[in-house]
């Protein structure tokens, strides 16, 4: 990652790797929201079996969907009642695309209907039709959603490939490699997109991180493939993007409890694994990465502490693979763990939001728990996430005055100011504008493409990932005990999350919140 970070603290703010993400992530977000609204390229996509399985089962419910026709009826929703017998009709001749059409009536229809009760019962039979937002693998490799795919590439390759020329770096060889990232991007979101890797949990990101180690094992990568190897500039311009999903009016659903768990969580959890790793002869540097990662949000809290202490950027490359190394068996773990105690869904909940490192994979886990510890678990994970900016402008005041400790810098307000990472305001500001100066149908409206743009930064970034980590490295570091201490910490994090979230949100505490 040497090739990506060496502009990264240079004398002009154009050529400084935090305010180009910023402006990349910025430049994303303003134009979503002033006049930008493509179609996104499509991932989602089950096998004909799998199809034919779904269709199986929503056929042994058609006592149900004659039951919703005739109410529809009744109620004088006759608009309602046609689109029901339409997607019966369709679901009998088990023809995807008809489904995906009467499905759209469906929901159009249960929209305009006066009979609320009518329209929500439609709309709730319609949640289990997963085909109602999945096409055929050979729709997402159509030349139409190809098309799209390489329009998107060639405004990634654009933004990217200006920063690196601003960092100094060798463009012509960039672009070369930047195909290469960019496809295994693509093919680690297609592979996530199936219906059944999807109700497992396993997120993109896991896919990305394993395209990357899969070339890295197998082939001696060129010099001009590591050119577009910019992980921290690819994850801190979809952390910019991430800002703008971070609403305060979501946050404060939980209310106070939501936050007082993010707070008692984070500092415990730091400041255990810091003390932990010490105790194994870790240095500060690497504990301190590790402490952040393992307290906060993962890969994102991990760049954010290193740019707050100024660390090496081979440590943070070893965190941020074992980050989502540990994920993956938690993210499948965890869900038989509620169920097996009967933990109640809603700590259950709290827990997994206070534990799991990504927002993904908080929804994912949760989904195979109930919809109410699904959102439990994001708002808390959210609480967790708005604590970024705070964790980060600590460790550069903290780092500070303890390098004057030990002989360095005397601290002032322009190191601390050097030290801080610059990407960390981009998220605040787009946090503060969508939640606070925005409407808020215009920011429910522009969620989701945002939400996709920021996936493929991401996408990037944990292919990059995987592109630069060797897994004899993550042994061989220190004798493994980096490892070891962030699994330990992981440990620790995982029970006192769970106490945590049964004192707050187990009617132990404070009355059980009202959360559906």
């Amino acid at each position: 990652m040497e090739n990506s970070t060496q502009a990264s603290v240079g004398p002009r703010w154009w050529r400084n790797e935090d305010w180009l993400a910023v402006l990349a992530g910025g430049l994303l977000i303003a134009s979503t929201l002033a006049f930008w609204r493509p179609v996104l390229p499509q991932f989602n996509w089950m096998t004909a079996s799998h199809f034919a399985t779904e269709v199986r089962s929503v056929l042994g419910r058609t006592t149900e969907l004659s039951q919703l026709r005739v109410r529809a009826t009744q109620q004088g929703e006759i608009a309602l009642a046609e689109a029901l017998s339409q997607l019966g009709n369709a679901l009998a001749k088990e023809e995807l695309p008809a489904i995906r059409v009467a499905v759209k009536q469906v929901e159009a229809a249960a929209a305009r209907a006066t009979a609320a009760d009518a329209g929500k019962a439609a709309l709730k039979f319609l949640t289990s039709l997963r085909s109602k937002r999945t096409g055929a693998l050979r729709t997402v490799v159509s030349a139409e959603n190809l098309q799209r795919t390489f329009v998107f590439g060639l405004i990634y390759l654009g933004i990217a490939g200006l920063a690196v020329r601003l960092l100094g770096g060798r463009v012509a060889e960039f672009m070369a490699g930047f195909a290469v990232v960019f496809a295994l991007a693509w093919g680690a979101q297609l592979l996530a997109g199936n219906a059944r890797i999807n109700d497992l949990g396993l997120e993109y990101v896991i896919f990305a991180l394993g395209l990357g180690l899969l070339l890295n094992h197998a082939f001696h990568l060129p010099d001009w493939l590591r050119q577009a190897v910019r992980t921290e500039f690819y994850i801190k311009s979809g952390l910019v993007i991430l800002g703008a999903g971070i609403l305060f009016q979501e946050i404060l659903q939980a209310g106070v409890l939501g936050l007082a768990q993010a707070v008692l969580v984070v500092t415990v959890v730091w400041y255990f694994c810091f003390w932990f790793a010490r105790r194994l002869r870790v240095d500060d540097e690497f504990a301190v990465m590790l402490s952040t990662a393992v307290s906060i949000c993962g890969v994102s809290a991990a760049i954010a502490a290193c740019g707050a202490i100024q660390g090496d950027r081979k440590k943070l490359s070893y965190v941020t693979s074992l980050v989502l190394i540990v994920a993956l068996p938690m993210m499948v773990l965890m869900p038989w763990v509620v169920k097996h105690f009967q933990i109640p869904e809603i700590v259950a909940g709290a827990w997994l939001g206070g534990t799991l490192d990504t927002s993904g994979s908080v929804v994912a886990a949760g989904a195979l728990i109930s919809e109410p510890a699904m959102k439990t678990g994001v708002i808390v994970k959210f609480s967790q996430n708005v604590l970024l900016g705070v964790a980060a402008f600590g460790l550069s005041v903290w780092w500070t005055i303890r390098q004057r400790a030990s002989g360095g810098q005397r601290p002032s307000v322009r190191l601390i100011w050097e030290r801080f990472p610059k990407f960390v305001l981009g998220f605040i500001v787009a946090s503060l504008v969508c939640s606070f100066a925005l409407d808020a149908a215009l920011v429910k409206e522009t969620k989701g493409l945002l939400t996709g743009l920021r996936n493929f930064w991401f996408a990037l970034a944990f292919v990059s990932i995987g592109l630069e980590t060797k897994f004899t490295d993550l042994l061989r570091m220190e004798g493994g005990r980096p490892a070891f201490a962030f699994i330990g910490a992981q440990g620790f994090n995982v029970i006192w999350t769970l106490i945590l979230a049964w004192l707050l949100f187990g009617g132990i505490l404070f009355a059980v919140p009202d959360i559906r």
